[in-house]
């Protein structure tokens, strides 16, 4: 009878993990006031792919009193985001008395079928923007294909569809491989029409494009990542001519992720990435550039309380295409701003910095950043917004700050 209790109270939880002795005798069991969440710990897979805001649920966790229905919804809502049968959890003894660690997993069989909506997006001036993508898991293997139309990322709207194979254990759980392989027809704006040829350094713009990636990825340790391969992408020209050209690039990015338990619940997250890429003549590349990105992200939660920070900068050297060009304006980089009023062509510099504060389900945020070319003055445009954030859905108002009239940009999404 107690331990048909006990399993009632947890809904199917585990009170053991691999070697590990069971949490404790099921007759000192005391959910209600006993036990307090040490630390939560995700597998590499959920963690990948769960969007930061549930993230950021599952740290609150940390430093309350274990309560399984908390639990139960969080592995629901991690089901329904990933749409996956399963997500098992254990409870482990702590490294302090009355403590306890929580480890989530994605269970189940382990070929099962994925559908995913990695990003569907509103914005006002740009309307819609939305991918889905469908993944069959076969072990370590993963073999993905997709739809996107996005006319949020790039100067352009691209729409058409992509693959992908990735292979998470390639002998060992320090090494992943991947292979994107992606196939877009383009559509343009008036403006970006209206500026190609008035500025020679910026290449002309292309009806279809054609990428492919190979990339190996390298657990260097447990924060830290390197990824090193290769990009080669393929678009037909329409202006000035009609012809092929490539741009085929040697890739590399290095990224650094890491939680922080800090004392009296305290939370923090650090993020920081910097990636390039370098095309060359030796790849059989018609241009020749080397495109720098570094991102830096730390946010801290205290209770209901979250503040966070992430800046943004870029720099292109050399004579690049447009999709590898920056942009600012969208809805997530100087919000409330139009990409196209900013630059109808993306620039080859860029810095931004955004620093929001949530509280529940409310947040507010002030963005400022710049775009610009070499020779261009450099200015710095700002805007504010406030929104309403649940899990990986939101909603939200930006409003540009400049002289005259401002018209508000609106915003709604999820998983992005």
């Amino acid at each position: 009878m107690k331990y048909t209790l006990i399993s009632l109270l947890f809904s199917g939880m585990s009170l053991w993990g691999g070697n590990q002795q069971p949490l404790l005798e099921p007759t000192e069991f005391n959910v209600n006031s006993r036990y307090t969440v040490e630390s939560v710990e995700l597998s590499r897979e959920i963690e990948t792919r769960i969007s930061r805001s549930l993230r950021q649920d599952v740290q609150k966790l940390i430093g309350e009193k274990l309560n399984p229905a908390a639990l139960n919804d969080l592995a629901r809502r991690i089901r329904t985001e990933l749409n996956v049968r399963n997500v098992s959890q254990q409870v482990l003894r702590g490294n302090v008395p009355d403590h306890v660690k929580v480890v989530l997993d994605i269970g189940g069989r382990k070929n099962e079928w994925d559908l995913s909506v990695p990003k569907v997006v509103y914005h006002s001036t740009e309307g819609f923007s939305a991918a889905v993508e469908g993944t069959a898991i076969l072990g370590s293997n993963r073999f993905t294909a997709g739809l996107v139309s996005d006319g949020d990322e790039l100067a352009e709207r691209y729409t058409g569809v992509r693959a992908r194979y990735e292979n998470r254990k390639l002998g060992s759980d320090r090494v992943r491989l991947r292979f994107d392989f992606a196939s877009y027809h383009e559509q343009w704006n008036s403006s970006t029409l209206s500026a190609i040829g008035k500025d020679d350094a910026v290449p002309g713009i292309y009806r279809s494009r054609q990428a492919f990636e190979p990339v190996a990825t390298f657990v260097l340790a447990k924060p830290l990542t390197l990824s090193l391969g290769a990009g080669f992408q393929r678009f037909d020209t329409q202006l000035p001519a009609s012809r092929t050209q490539s741009a085929n690039a040697a890739v590399t990015a290095l990224r650094y992720e890491r939680r922080i338990e800090g004392t009296g619940g305290d939370q923090q997250e650090l993020e920081a990435g910097y990636s390039l890429r370098a095309a060359t003549k030796v790849l059989n590349s018609d241009f020749a550039y080397a495109r720098h990105r570094w991102n830096l992200h730390y946010s801290i939660t205290r209770g209901r309380h979250t503040v966070s920070d992430e800046a943004v900068a870029g720099l292109i050297t050399g004579r690049a295409p447009l999709f590898e060009r920056f942009e600012l304006g969208t809805s997530s980089l100087l919000r409330g701003w139009n990409k196209y009023d900013l630059d109808p062509l993306g620039g080859s510099r860029v810095a931004l910095n955004s620093l929001e504060y949530r509280y529940g389900m409310v947040e507010v945020f002030y963005d400022t950043g710049a775009i610009w070319d070499p020779g261009q003055d450099v200015v710095a445009r700002h805007s504010v917004g406030v929104g309403l954030r649940k899990s990986s859905f939101m909603v939200a108002m930006a409003f540009p700050i400049k002289e005259g009239r401002a018209s508000p940009v609106f915003m709604v999404g999820m998983n992005y």
